[in-house]
């Protein structure tokens, strides 16, 4: 039996991940742990986690697995401030000293993280690191039901690499194609993101969430993807791109764009953040949106051509980036596609144990059928009833217990058909990003003001963020111009038109509010302003008690679809135990909790009226 566990870490979205004789057994992010989002910090909770769930001491481990090579990083640093000086000296004096005090005694960091979680023999630790870019590649294709795919990862930076176009057969992954760093794809889409006023690693979803507001056709759209592709990228054949570095400050700066030389090329200045949003916003939204899927779609194209293969697996910052993927599903370069759910840093702490695994350890890989290795992302943390208890003795929580869950179900349908939000915690915390059915605040998406509502009272985010439909699997393709299945909610496909209303024809010169307010279609609150939808199709074998939950919601309503959103506010990581899911709860405007068998109504809770009992604050994002 061979035992490893991967980390990330010292970056950004901190993550642990343990693999035994190939199978996903534990994965979850730090920021679930300390209520921190985003923590670059040591996993040492998630390693906690991973080996309480396994069973598995430290020195039972064969391997621990870093994803990423720090001395190739400190070697791009030093290259990239030479290359540039003397411009970046106050970068550098910033950055050199962090790297020359921890950074490059990663080893000791990490043996002293771990002697922090339990005691172990430093002798017998076989500590290994792989390149970031592997890792990514490993998270999708060895979790994928391929034997045979190309690999696309593509990210801000890893090592030297931004992007990796890769061959995976069987057990083996060989890297064909590497795009080097400062010309990057995820630092182009992230410098935008930053111009726009988004906080950068978290705002990107902000930032294609905004896209749609842009007028496609006005002139100022279109001359700003010219502007994009005239002056600040160059983009080859291959997808490949070269970024004129003089618009740019990433390289040696404290920020991420020259901003004065941004102003004279789109006549707009850098947005401040949380201030109002303009269509000129919305348009430079839209236009590197557009400029991203068309690197996307070549980078795949020349993936096919590299490796002639008829199945892409996806992984790496910029894979989140569901609109791009859904356009890519639509062209067909490949009969289907794979991706990761934790494509970013996190989902690194996975691809390097996978990678220790299949290719250091050269151990055979079964695939059996058409099942990834995924299990939902359901990999994190699980809570009894037992736990549940001591938190409603804690809180002086007033709940009822319904023992069977097929009653529970019905009931719930019930409230949300007449109109209710509901948060929702049952079972394992997924990995990654999205919140698939069990940390997950849902609600009806035939309602009208339920987007607005959940944005501002429940969610305390900005009111032009959309929300995604999770349907029953069997029911996607009656509602959505989706032949496939998206359980990870990675891929956005448009409404079909049965359920669109007509738009009037001024519908792009309407103010921000009015687009966002104007009844688009009969499914409303998940019905972005171009029709479309970022959707969870729910299989019963992956999560069969949220696929029971919209089973009774379509009794009740007759649509097999509910709102799902991460169960958080703005700025809070998901929920991990139920004493978070509790206090999030009592700190929104949700009508009613479901902690496995419990159901809480708001209103019949100690105090549930007193906001400063309940207020908790979170930095925003």
């Amino acid at each position: 039996m061979t035992k490893i566990l991967g980390i990330a870490a010292f970056y950004h979205d901190a993550a642990a991940a343990v693999v035994i004789d190939g199978k996903i057994t534990a994965a979850a992010q730090e920021e679930r742990f300390t209520r921190i989002k985003h923590t670059p910090d040591f996993p040492e909770h998630a390693i906690t986690y991973c080996l309480e769930e396994t069973g598995l001491s430290i020195d039972e481990l064969d391997a621990v697995i870093f994803y990423d090579k720090p001395l190739l990083t400190f070697e791009r640093l030093l290259q990239t401030y030479y290359a540039f000086a003397p411009k970046g000296i106050r970068s550098f004096l910033k950055a050199i000293p962090i790297w020359l005090e921890q950074k490059l005694f990663l080893k000791k960091q990490i043996r002293d993280g771990l002697h922090k979680v339990m005691p172990y023999n430093k002798k017998k630790l076989r500590l290994l690191f792989t390149d970031h870019h592997l890792s990514h590649a490993a998270s999708t294709f060895f979790a994928s039901p391929y034997n045979h795919a190309a690999i696309l990862t593509i990210d801000g930076v890893g090592e030297w690499a931004t992007a990796t176009i890769s061959e995976g057969k069987g057990n083996n992954i060989v890297i064909k194609k590497e795009m080097a760093f400062p010309h990057s794809v995820g630092l182009l889409y992230s410098a935008f993101t930053y111009y726009l006023g988004f906080t950068v690693n978290s705002g990107e979803y902000k930032l294609m969430g905004l896209a749609p507001y842009g007028h496609p056709k006005s002139k100022q759209t279109l001359d700003y993807i010219n502007q994009i592709k005239n002056h600040l990228i160059s983009i080859k054949k291959d997808g490949s791109i070269w970024l004129d570095q003089s618009y740019f400050n990433y390289a040696t700066g404290l920020t991420m764009t020259n901003d004065n030389a941004w102003l004279q090329l789109f006549n707009l200045k850098r947005r401040e953040p949380e201030s109002d949003l303009r269509q000129e916003h919305c348009n430079l939204a839209y236009a590197i949106q557009n400029v991203t899927e068309e690197i996307v779609l070549k980078m795949a194209a020349f993936a096919k051509t590299v490796t002639g293969a008829n199945h892409l697996c996806l992984a790496g910052g910029v894979a989140l980036n569901c609109v791009a993927n859904g356009k890519l599903l639509q062209q067909q370069t490949f009969k289907d596609l794979y991706i990761q759910p934790a494509s970013g840093d996190a989902g690194g702490a996975l691809g390097a144990a996978l990678a220790a695994y299949y290719m250091y350890y050269n151990k055979p890989r079964k695939i059996e059928g058409e099942k990834d290795e995924m299990q939902g992302t359901y990999l994190g943390p699980y809570f009894s009833n037992k736990e549940i208890i001591k938190i409603n003795k804690r809180y002086k929580a007033v709940a009822s217990h319904i023992p069977a869950f097929n009653d529970l179900s019905k009931k719930i349908a019930k409230e949300v058909a007449k109109g209710a939000i509901v948060g929702w915690f049952q079972g394992r915390m997924e990995f990654g990003p999205r919140a698939l059915g069990n940390r997950s605040i849902i609600g009806d998406p035939s309602n009208a003001e339920m987007q607005k509502k959940l944005n501002l009272k429940i969610k305390k985010r900005e009111s032009f963020r959309p929300f995604a439909p999770a349907v029953l699997a069997s029911d996607a393709s009656t509602f959505f111009n989706l032949e496939t299945a998206s359980p990870y909610m990675t891929l956005v496909a448009d409404i079909k038109k049965k359920i669109q209303n007509d738009l009037p024809s001024n519908y792009h010169e309407l103010p921000l509010l009015d687009k966002l307010y104007y009844k688009r279609s009969h499914l409303q609150a998940i019905t972005h302003l171009d029709y479309s939808a970022r959707i969870q199709t729910v299989h019963q074998d992956t999560n069969p008690k949220f696929w029971q939950l919209l089973q009774d919601v379509k009794q009740e309503t007759g649509i097999g679809i509910l709102i799902n959103t991460s169960f958080n506010v703005r700025g809070e990581p998901i929920v991990c135990t139920p004493e978070d899911a509790y206090s999030c709860f009592m700190n929104t405007e949700m009508d009613i909790l479901v902690m496995e068998n419990f159901v809480y109504y708001k209103t019949d809770q100690y105090e549930w009226d007193n906001k400063e009992r309940w207020a908790t604050v979170f930095k925003k994002d």
